[in-house]
Protein backbone atom coordinates (compact mmCIF):
# COMPACT_ATOMS: atom_id res chain seq x y z
CA UNK A 1 0.00 0.00 0.00
CA UNK A 2 2.81 2.50 0.72
CA UNK A 3 3.93 1.91 -2.78
CA UNK A 4 1.09 2.87 -4.33
CA UNK A 5 0.39 6.31 -2.16
CA UNK A 6 3.73 7.30 -3.47
CA UNK A 7 2.53 7.23 -7.18
CA UNK A 8 -0.22 9.74 -6.54
CA UNK A 9 0.72 13.48 -6.90
CA UNK A 10 -1.21 15.12 -3.94
CA UNK A 11 -1.25 17.69 -6.15
CA UNK A 12 -3.04 15.77 -8.30
CA UNK A 13 -5.96 14.14 -6.05
CA UNK A 14 -6.80 17.92 -5.14
CA UNK A 15 -7.04 18.60 -8.99
CA UNK A 16 -9.09 15.50 -9.14
CA UNK A 17 -11.04 15.91 -6.31
CA UNK A 18 -11.47 19.78 -8.15
CA UNK A 19 -13.15 18.11 -11.34
CA UNK A 20 -14.66 14.70 -10.03
CA UNK A 21 -15.19 14.92 -6.01
CA UNK A 22 -17.77 15.93 -3.88
CA UNK A 23 -17.88 16.68 -0.39
CA UNK A 24 -21.52 16.42 0.89
CA UNK A 25 -23.59 16.12 4.11
CA UNK A 26 -27.01 13.95 4.35
CA UNK A 27 -29.37 13.48 6.87
CA UNK A 28 -31.86 10.76 7.62
CA UNK A 29 -35.04 9.97 9.68
CA UNK A 30 -34.51 7.60 12.55
CA UNK A 31 -36.98 6.86 14.82
CA UNK A 32 -34.24 5.54 17.53
CA UNK A 33 -31.93 8.42 18.27
CA UNK A 34 -32.73 10.76 20.46
CA UNK A 35 -32.93 13.55 18.24
CA UNK A 36 -34.44 11.75 15.33
CA UNK A 37 -31.71 12.65 12.89
CA UNK A 38 -28.65 11.18 11.92
CA UNK A 39 -26.02 13.66 10.34
CA UNK A 40 -23.84 11.60 7.69
CA UNK A 41 -20.79 13.42 5.98
CA UNK A 42 -19.58 12.07 3.21
CA UNK A 43 -16.41 12.85 0.33
CA UNK A 44 -16.74 10.51 -2.54
CA UNK A 45 -15.03 11.42 -5.84
CA UNK A 46 -16.84 9.31 -9.86
CA UNK A 47 -14.86 8.39 -12.68
CA UNK A 48 -15.73 6.59 -15.84
CA UNK A 49 -15.27 2.54 -15.68
CA UNK A 50 -12.38 2.66 -17.72
CA UNK A 51 -10.49 4.38 -14.66
CA UNK A 52 -11.28 1.68 -11.71
CA UNK A 53 -7.30 1.54 -11.44
CA UNK A 54 -7.16 4.63 -10.43
CA UNK A 55 -10.45 5.14 -8.17
CA UNK A 56 -8.58 2.28 -6.38
CA UNK A 57 -5.28 4.12 -5.94
CA UNK A 58 -7.43 7.17 -4.43
CA UNK A 59 -9.14 4.70 -2.25
CA UNK A 60 -5.01 3.22 -1.00
CA UNK A 61 -4.00 6.90 -1.35
CA UNK A 62 -6.30 7.95 1.93
CA UNK A 63 -6.06 5.05 3.28
CA UNK A 64 -9.68 4.74 3.81
CA UNK A 65 -13.16 3.95 2.45
CA UNK A 66 -14.34 1.99 -0.28
CA UNK A 67 -15.38 2.04 -4.26
CA UNK A 68 -17.84 0.50 -5.41
CA UNK A 69 -19.42 0.51 -9.09
CA UNK A 70 -22.98 2.54 -10.08
CA UNK A 71 -24.43 0.43 -13.33
CA UNK A 72 -26.96 3.33 -13.94
CA UNK A 73 -24.10 6.14 -14.86
CA UNK A 74 -21.32 3.52 -15.50
CA UNK A 75 -18.84 5.11 -12.64
CA UNK A 76 -16.94 3.66 -10.31
CA UNK A 77 -17.50 5.88 -6.91
CA UNK A 78 -14.15 6.14 -4.37
CA UNK A 79 -16.41 7.46 -0.79
CA UNK A 80 -15.26 7.79 2.59
CA UNK A 81 -18.08 8.29 5.10
CA UNK A 82 -16.14 7.51 8.60
CA UNK A 83 -15.95 10.62 10.66
CA UNK A 84 -12.93 9.37 12.33
CA UNK A 85 -11.58 9.29 8.52
CA UNK A 86 -12.78 12.25 7.33
CA UNK A 87 -11.22 14.42 10.07
CA UNK A 88 -7.97 12.79 10.38
CA UNK A 89 -7.01 11.59 6.29
CA UNK A 90 -9.25 13.04 4.08
CA UNK A 91 -9.38 16.85 5.36
CA UNK A 92 -5.86 17.17 6.60
CA UNK A 93 -4.83 16.23 2.95
CA UNK A 94 -7.26 19.28 1.44
CA UNK A 95 -6.03 21.84 4.01
CA UNK A 96 -2.39 21.00 3.10
CA UNK A 97 -2.84 20.75 -0.86
CA UNK A 98 -5.69 23.22 -1.37
CA UNK A 99 -8.93 23.08 -3.31
CA UNK A 100 -8.59 25.57 -6.46
CA UNK A 101 -12.40 25.93 -7.40
CA UNK A 102 -16.17 26.77 -6.03
CA UNK A 103 -16.03 23.78 -3.89
CA UNK A 104 -13.36 25.02 -1.67
CA UNK A 105 -16.38 26.62 0.07
CA UNK A 106 -18.17 23.56 0.25
CA UNK A 107 -15.33 22.13 1.86
CA UNK A 108 -14.75 24.57 4.80
CA UNK A 109 -18.52 23.92 5.59
CA UNK A 110 -17.38 20.47 5.60
CA UNK A 111 -14.52 20.40 7.85
CA UNK A 112 -16.86 22.78 10.28
CA UNK A 113 -19.42 19.83 10.37
CA UNK A 114 -17.32 16.88 10.72
CA UNK A 115 -15.62 18.34 13.83
CA UNK A 116 -18.94 19.10 15.07
CA UNK A 117 -19.93 15.64 14.73
CA UNK A 118 -16.88 14.38 15.77
CA UNK A 119 -17.16 16.16 19.04
CA UNK A 120 -20.59 15.10 19.59
CA UNK A 121 -22.48 18.37 19.00
CA UNK A 122 -25.22 17.10 16.25
CA UNK A 123 -26.21 15.15 19.56
CA UNK A 124 -27.40 18.88 20.85
CA UNK A 125 -30.58 20.03 19.60
CA UNK A 126 -29.69 23.86 18.78
CA UNK A 127 -25.75 22.89 17.38
CA UNK A 128 -27.95 19.88 14.79
CA UNK A 129 -30.15 22.95 13.81
CA UNK A 130 -27.01 24.88 12.56
CA UNK A 131 -25.18 21.71 11.49
CA UNK A 132 -28.27 21.25 9.14
CA UNK A 133 -28.40 24.87 7.80
CA UNK A 134 -24.82 24.61 6.92
CA UNK A 135 -25.18 21.70 5.14
CA UNK A 136 -28.18 22.87 3.36
CA UNK A 137 -25.38 25.83 2.04
CA UNK A 138 -23.29 22.82 0.75
CA UNK A 139 -23.84 21.84 -2.88
CA UNK A 140 -26.78 23.85 -4.20
CA UNK A 141 -27.67 22.21 -7.04
CA UNK A 142 -27.20 18.64 -4.97
CA UNK A 143 -30.40 15.89 -4.98
CA UNK A 144 -31.66 15.99 -1.28
CA UNK A 145 -33.96 13.29 0.09
CA UNK A 146 -35.66 16.34 2.71
CA UNK A 147 -36.32 19.70 2.31
CA UNK A 148 -34.60 21.70 4.87
CA UNK A 149 -37.38 23.01 6.69
CA UNK A 150 -38.79 19.82 6.91
CA UNK A 151 -35.64 18.25 8.85
CA UNK A 152 -35.70 22.00 11.14
CA UNK A 153 -39.77 21.37 11.86
CA UNK A 154 -38.48 18.00 13.19
CA UNK A 155 -35.93 19.66 15.62
CA UNK A 156 -38.56 22.46 16.47
CA UNK A 157 -41.37 19.39 17.27
CA UNK A 158 -39.06 17.97 19.73
CA UNK A 159 -38.90 19.04 23.47
CA UNK A 160 -35.80 19.05 25.20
Amino acid sequence: MEKHQKKLDPFYVTGLTDGEGCFSVSFSCRQKLKLKIETKPSFSLSLNKRDLDLVQKIREYFCCGTVRYSRSDRMYKYESRSVSDLVTKVIPHFEKYPLQSEKKKDFNLFVGICRSIRSNQHRNKSQLYHLIERAYQMNPSGKRRYVQQDLLRILDEFKV
